[in-house]
């Protein structure tokens, strides 16, 4: 039996969640004694994914795998864990995991276990850390199936390269034209940004900072910060900021290790979407807002007079 990690790419380029899929992975394949394998569909990325712990690497290539298709895609992982002997495939929480793991699950016969923050246990079986609740709560799942499918929280786990450099092979499935049930014309992304997703510093605004124009301070500190820029729903359904950076519950799921808010009252929806963050760091003129309930700092001041020091700050501290 092995551990297969699907290795999610972009335009040739690995996300950094397939790094820490594949540490996690063989993390996991050492706990159970078996090996770590990491599959790639498509147009793979050129870092070898030996050095994360993976000690075979198997890609999918093919003219039905230039664009992502749920679909085709989890029709080649599940043929492929099958070829391998694979019992327990890990895949990413991106927006394309959680389409495909379902699938996979269901191809495979196997436990669906979503939403996972830390690694399995197995001193008594085989029990995983999950959140629950739209973040709001952890859960500990004892999975007893022979067969499990798990997906991993972006930012959950330590990335490691303590590997070795392995190279990588062609893995061939029995994917057709007939798989194929819809078709993507075209696709709209955002390019030039740290993804939201793999971002490990945020810096978020809402409707404090009072229009579209004042954006730039948030911006400012997310430059001097390296950090990715998101906004709260109202901002984002105002059209202040575009819809890829609105965060919470009906929106992109974080988990940085630093998520600064500004302007940014806290309702339920919107730490939802937030609050699995390492550090919360709230700034706000209500001292009574929801959101300092849930924050590890919180500065009760108005934006525009604490961002430009917050900023001036973090330029010195950096040089």
């Amino acid at each position: 039996m092995a551990v297969i990690v699907y290795a999610e790419s972009d335009n040739g380029i690995y996300k950094k969640s397939s790094f820490e899929a594949i540490t996690y992975g063989k993390d996991l394949a050492t706990k159970l004694g078996t090996e770590c394998i990491a599959v790639s569909i498509g147009d793979a990325g050129s870092d070898n994914l030996g050095v994360y712990g993976a000690i075979k690497v198997l890609n999918v290539t093919g003219s039905l795998f230039n664009s992502f298709n749920p679909q085709t895609y989890a029709k080649a992982l599940s043929e492929v864990a099958s070829a391998n002997n694979g019992d327990t495939i890990i895949i990413s929480q991106t927006y394309s995991g959680k389409s495909i793991a379902p699938l996979v699950a269901v191809k495979q016969d196997a436990a669906l276990v979503t939403g996972v923050v830390d690694m399995v246990d197995t001193t008594s079986g085989f029990i995983v850390k999950k959140t629950c609740f739209s973040s709001k709560a952890i859960g500990h799942v004892s999975v007893n199936h022979s067969k499990k499918v798990i997906t991993l929280i972006p930012n959950s786990y330590k990335i490691n390269k303590d590997g070795s450099e392995v190279g990588a092979e062609t893995a061939n499935t029995s994917v057709s034209e007939s798989d194929v049930n819809t078709t993507i014309i075209s696709t709209d992304k955002v390019v030039g940004k740290i993804p939201l997703t793999e971002a490990e510093l945020v810096v978020s605004a809402g409707r404090g900072l009072k229009g579209p124009e004042n954006w730039g301070m948030i911006e400012d500190l997310a430059e001097a910060l390296g950090a990715a820029t998101a906004c709260s729903k109202p901002v984002s359904d105002m059209d202040w900021r575009p819809h890829s950076e609105h965060v919470g519950q009906t929106g992109i799921t974080i988990k940085p290790n630093l998520y600064i808010a500004a302007g940014i009252s806290g309702a339920i929806q919107h730490l939802a979407g937030v609050g699995s963050s390492k550090v919360i760091c709230v700034i706000n003129t209500d001292p009574e807002a929801p959101f300092f309930k849930a924050a590890d700092y919180g500065i009760v001041g108005d934006a525009f007079e604490v961002l430009p020091k917050l900023i001036k700050r973090v330029k010195e501290i950096r040089g």
